[in-house]
């Protein structure tokens, strides 16, 4: 455990030297000291720390047991009659008590953390920009439709909009606009170029139109556009709620949610396929000893980072989207698609993980 945080200081000390000399120019915006120290970068180690922790173990893993390895300890140990099945358990002792803290951060502290930083980037560095969202369909509540050409979530505005109520699969309204925007102040939708459609209680069609109107509708500007960023807010409680709100809407978006969600369990998890891998690599005596060691171990870190980009564009766009074959095939068995393609790098890397055991020395 000594190595895995002597190790996660030295990366995290790093890490923000090279962060504060690309962002040195964006706190000369007004950031204050004290909320460049607590608002940001309190918080961008508690963010950064648990997102690379299994990472930082699997190096600090290799770290040590390649030096108790150079130093013929691993051999007097197998020697004196401890099996290497024993020989790991303190390993995953430790694997245990990181993946149970990181899962307590990622599911219930680090989106609280995350409101303050992310909070910092949107004021200072990053500014509060929203790409406009085109042909936005939207249910937001049974029944109820949004349409719009296209939307804008940070002038929480949109053009060629229409709400159309059903009840009982049959139109009950209908309103159109040319331009909406949302009235801060008083929270009512400004409607320009207005067109409501209605039946009364005849099933007479009865239309009102006019240049402006000032009405209270019944959903939300973040229902519409949702920010990515938010959901890094949310613990996994209101995500959890926040996907089945979304699930109802038809959000495009969905599968980031679902991958988020994965992800807080996912990272944490590979901490014991780690563990198993880097003993079993470390092990065993090689030329070049400690370095190759750790060479080795930094090249598997960057080939699961590309595993885990890769397999997340597999679940938007690739292989793993829903109108695909294999996509459809994980839906049939109850799989959501984009969860399934975060464990895939986990799932690779276990089998890599168990293949090397057997050939670890016994």
């Amino acid at each position: 455990m000594g190595s895995f945080f002597l190790t996660m200081i030295l990366i995290l000390a790093i890490a923000i030297v090279f962060d504060i000399s690309e962002k040195i120019d964006d706190f000369q915006n007004g950031a204050t000291m004290n909320e460049i120290v607590f608002d940001y970068y309190i918080n961008f180690v508690a963010f950064y720390g648990n997102l690379f922790s299994a990472l930082i173990l699997f190096i600090s893993t290799i770290w040590f047991t390649s030096r108790i390895t150079s130093n013929s300890e691993v051999v007097a140990v197998l020697t004196s009659g401890t099996s290497f099945n024993r020989f790991l358990r303190p390993y995953f002792v430790g694997a245990t008590i990181i993946c149970l803290l990181s899962l307590t951060l990622n599911h219930l502290l680090v989106p609280h953390t995350n409101i303050k930083r992310i909070a910092f980037e949107e004021k200072y560095i990053t500014g509060a920009s929203r790409p406009i969202n085109q042909k936005v369909h939207r249910q937001v509540l049974p029944g109820h439709y949004v349409y719009f050409e296209t939307y804008s979530g940070l002038r929480q505005s949109g053009y060629q909009f229409t709400y159309e109520v059903f009840d009982s699969h049959r139109l009950a309204s209908k309103l159109s606009a040319d331009f909406v925007r949302l009235d801060t102040a008083t929270g009512k939708w400004r409607l320009d170029n207005f067109r409501l459609r209605t039946l009364d209680s005849l099933n007479n069609e009865v239309i009102l139109t006019g240049r402006r109107m000032d009405t209270t509708l019944a959903f939300t500007s973040e229902q519409i556009a949702p920010k990515l960023s938010s959901i890094a807010t949310m613990n996994s409680n209101e995500l959890s709620h926040f996907i089945e709100q979304e699930e109802i809407t038809g959000n495009e978006n969905i599968a980031s949610y679902q991958m988020e969600m994965q992800r807080r369990t996912s990272y944490p998890a590979s901490s014991y396929v780690f563990v198993l891998l880097a003993v079993s690599l470390a092990t065993q005596k090689k030329r070049g000893g400690l370095g190759i060691n750790i060479a080795i171990g930094l090249t598997l870190c960057a080939v699961y980072v590309f595993a885990m980009q890769i397999s997340q564009t597999f679940a938007a766009t690739g292989l793993l989207s829903i109108d695909k074959g294999l996509g459809r095939a994980l839906l049939w068995v109850g799989i959501q698609p984009a969860e399934f393609a975060i464990w895939i790098p986990n799932i690779l890397f276990a089998g890599v993980a168990i293949w090397r055991f057997s050939k670890a020395p016994k």
